[in-house]
C-alpha cells in the first residue's frame, strides 16, 4: 500500500483496522483485559471490585505543536500523561481508551506512528497497560482525548486530601526538565535545542516514574498527585484539599536547579523558575508520615505545616509565600 494513503481515502473502518492491528495485545492470561478493541466496548476485570479512572485531552496549538512533536511523540505523551495520574492514586495502570480527531487529509502512516508511540510508552512506563478501544473522527485540528483505568489491587486510593501536619513532602522523579525543554523549543535556538536535547525530549516524551506510585502507597503515603502543572501549583492543590500549608526548602530543590543551569544560560532563563513553576515532568508529589521510610526514588523537599486559617497561605518557600506559578490548561 502507498505511504501517501490518507484517512479519507481509506475510510473510517479500514483506518481503524490498520490501527487495531498495530496495537500491542495482552498475552498473559492474568491480564485485566477480557475483551479488547474491535467490539462496541472493551471488557475489563476489576481485581477488587474497584478501579481508578482518569481522562486528559491534548489540543493542537494549545498543548502541542506539530513542528515540535512527531506523531510518535504525541502517542507517547498521550499515554504518559494519563498513566501518571493513575499512578498518583497508588494504582497500577491497566487500560486506555483513546479518542482522536484529525484532518481527513492525515496520512495513515502518521496515525500508525502515533500508535507506535503509544505502544512504546506502555512498554516502557506501564507494561501491564493496553489500549483497549477508542474513536477516530475528522477535525480541522488534531485533538487527542485519553481515558485511563487503574487497578488498586486491594489498597485504598491515595488522595490529595490526606496530608497531615508534620508529614514529609517528597518528590519522585524530576522537576523542571520539561519546562526547560519547552523554553528551548520556544527560543528557536537550534544550537541550544541540540545541545540540551535530553531536556527537549522530556518535554516531547515525558517519563513519569509510574512504578513509584504503588511503592508510595505501600509506604503509607498520606496524599499524592502527579506534577503536571508545576510544583508550586500542584503543592497548593494538596494544601487546599488537606487544609494545611506546604513548606518547601530552597536547599532541597537546588539539585533540580543545578542540572538546568547550563541550558538556562543559553537562552537567558531562570532555571529555578522551571523547577518551581514548570509542569509536564509528571513526577509524583507525595506526603508521608514523619517517621516513614521514603521509597527509593523519592526525595524530601519540605514538610506539611499547620494552616493559619481557611484563607491561609498554601505554599511557602523558606518561610515566604509562593504564588501559584504553573500551567493553566484553560488559560494557557
Amino acid at each position: 500500500m502507498s505511504n501517501t494513503e490518507t484517512i479519507a481515502s481509506l475510510g473510517e473502518n479500514l483506518s481503524l483496522k490498520r490501527v487495531i492491528e498495530r496495537l500491542r495485545k495482552p498475552t498473559d492470561a492474568s491480564s485485566t483485559v477480557l475483551v479488547g478493541p474491535g467490539d462496541d466496548s472493551a471488557v475489563l476485570a476489576a481485581g477488587d471490585g474497584r478501579f481508578c479512572v482518569t481522562t486528559d485531552t491534548m489540543v493542537e496549538g494549545h498543548d502541542f505543536k506539530l513542528e515540535w512533536s512527531s506523531a510518535f511523540d504525541l502517542g507517547w505523551k498521550a499515554v504518559a500523561t494519563n498513566v501518571s495520574d493513575v499512578a498518583a492514586m497508588g494504582a497500577v495502570p491497566t487500560s486506555l481508551v483513546i479518542a482522536m480527531g484529525v484532518p481527513s487529509s492525515t496520512e495513515i502512516q502518521w496515525l500508525e506512528r502515533f500508535v507506535d508511540g503509544a505502544n512504546a510508552a506502555c512498554d516502557a512506563l506501564a507494561p501491564t497497560c493496553f489500549v483497549v478501544g477508542g474513536d477516530l473522527a475528522a477535525s480541522s485540528n488534531i485533538f487527542i482525548a485519553v481515558t485511563a483505568f487503574g487497578d488498586l489491587q486491594g489498597r485504598e486510593p491515595v488522595l490529595r486530601s490526606g496530608a497531615q501536619v508534620g508529614d514529609i513532602v517528597a518528590v519522585g522523579g524530576t522537576l523542571g526538565r520539561a519546562a526547560c525543554g519547552l523554553a528551548l523549543l520556544q527560543s528557536g535556538n537550534a544550537d541550544a535545542i541540540n545541545t540540551w536535547d535530553d531536556w527537549v525530549n522530556t518535554q516531547r516524551r515525558p517519563e513519569p516514574p509510574v512504578e513509584l506510585g504503588v511503592l508510595a502507597a505501600i509506604a503509607g503515603a498520606t496524599s499524592m498527585l502527579d506534577i503536571s502543572d508545576g510544583l508550586a501549583k500542584d503543592s497548593a492543590r494538596i494544601a487546599k484539599a488537606s487544609q494545611v500549608s506546604i513548606a518547601l526548602t530552597r536547599q532541597a530543590l537546588q539539585g533540580y536547579e543545578a542540572v538546568l543551569e547550563g541550558a538556562a544560560s543559553w537562552i537567558d532563563a531562570d532555571a529555578f523558575a522551571w523547577v518551581l513553576g514548570g509542569g509536564e515532568d509528571h513526577s509524583l508529589l507525595a506526603t508521608f508520615a514523619a517517621d516513614a521510610t521514603l521509597p527509593r526514588g523519592f526525595k524530601r523537599i519540605g514538610e506539611v505545616i499547620e494552616r493559619a486559617d481557611a484563607e491561609g497561605v498554601d505554599v511557602l518557600l523558606d518561610g515566604n509565600p509562593v504564588a501559584e506559578l504553573g500551567w493553566d490548561s484553560v488559560a494557557g
